[in-house]
């Protein structure tokens, strides 16, 4: 097998990605994230800020019309709920899971005193009557065992109720410029925004960019309104992930989509109930990748959504659009994506702000 070269930029993007997935920060609780997006945005814009409810603001100063790029900064995680007297951990889903991903995997607790190893455990197989082992083995039948002798034992090594959980998982390397790894949804869009913001850097453009690290967008879109309805920006992008049907068990008739085929422009999503993208938005994303010579494909589904369809429904409307990278295995701990995608995502962010005067 001919094992592809990795490219400067594509060495840069992937680092930083890594530091990024490697991260911890679910919904709410975005501190660590926050702080590598600001240090990075902080070399190519004018300004960085922080609203009261978490959103990190980098503003790169201009003219109109403005444009607001968004890419949210939490994953999905889980909370403490409650400890049993031998000092099992019980714990909530933040975000959207599917329930078999779970089992046996590796976490962390952060708690106040530093992150916690723990791992997801339920009633082994061996022990289970022929009918119960043929079932999915649910969320409230799982535990994490840290280790504790009891209860006391486990807040004496520090786990409190509303601790934060979240996967021990690293990025790794595949074939093909791919990599896996946790949480890339949306620490690709991040990623994305980042290096567009690089790029933008050392252009003069006219209008003005706001490059922003949203918050809570796993449990409901929160952070892309509030920072929307500052800004008021008279267009905008949400950078995220999306599902491809590039592999067993998804029909292309379900997706169309494929890793290394090239940004996702989406034209409407969760069946129309999240954002269908207005013939104007959408005719300039596509006439910028077009400008550009980026391969992009084209996206209508059916499940999930994005910043965009929040931050699209602020005060009178602000046209918004959604640019995805296809993304294998999204909300597991190993999901998988194309470096080569990143980077021509990323010069699709930067054609779409150098030509949105031509349509706003």
């Amino acid at each position: 097998m001919v094992k592809k070269k990795t490219s400067g930029d594509q060495k840069r993007i992937k680092s930083l990605l890594e530091r990024l997935s490697n991260a911890h920060g679910i919904s709410g609780y975005e501190k660590e994230i926050r702080e590598i997006v600001g240090k990075e945005l902080k070399l190519y814009v004018d300004k960085v800020e922080t609203d009261e409810l978490g959103n990190l603001i980098a503003t790169k100063k201009g003219g109109k019309p403005s444009i607001m790029i968004a890419a949210h900064m939490d994953e999905i995680g889980f909370m403490v709920k409650y400890i049993d007297k031998e000092g099992f951990v019980y714990f909530a889903k933040s975000g959207g899971w599917f329930d078999q991903t779970l089992l046996n995997q590796r976490v962390f607790i952060h708690t106040k005193r530093g992150d916690i190893l723990g791992v997801v455990g339920s009633k082994p197989p061996h022990m289970m009557r022929a009918e119960e082992a043929k079932k999915v083995i649910e969320i409230d039948s799982m535990y994490i065992d840290i280790g504790a002798k009891d209860d006391k034992d486990a807040r004496k090594i520090g786990v409190e109720i509303g601790d934060t959980i979240t996967l021990d998982r690293k990025l790794e390397s595949l074939p093909n410029k791919m990599v896996t790894g946790k949480a890339l949804d949306n620490r690709a869009g991040l990623t994305i925004m980042i290096e567009a913001a690089r790029i933008l850097s050392k252009m003069k453009i006219k209008p003005e960019v706001y490059f922003v690290g949203t918050v809570q967008e796993e449990i409901g879109l929160k952070g892309a309104r509030t920072a929307a309805y500052s800004l008021n920006p008279s267009v905008a992008v949400a950078v995220d992930t999306t599902i491809p049907g590039d592999h067993p068990g998804v029909e292309k008739k379900n997706s169309s989509l494929e890793i290394g085929k090239g940004p996702v422009i989406t034209v409407s999503d969760a069946e129309g109930r999240g954002i269908v993208v207005t013939e104007s938005t959408l005719n300039w994303m596509k006439d910028s990748a077009e400008k550009g010579k980026i391969p992009y494909q084209l996206s209508v589904m059916e499940g999930g959504t994005t910043d965009a369809a929040a931050i699209n429904l602020i005060r009178q409307g602000i046209p918004s659009g959604g640019i995805s990278i296809a993304t294998r295995y999204i909300h597991s701990p190993v999901e998988v994506l194309s470096l080569d995608d990143l980077q021509h995502c990323a010069k699709l962010i930067v054609e779409c702000v150098k030509s949105v005067g031509k349509y706003f």
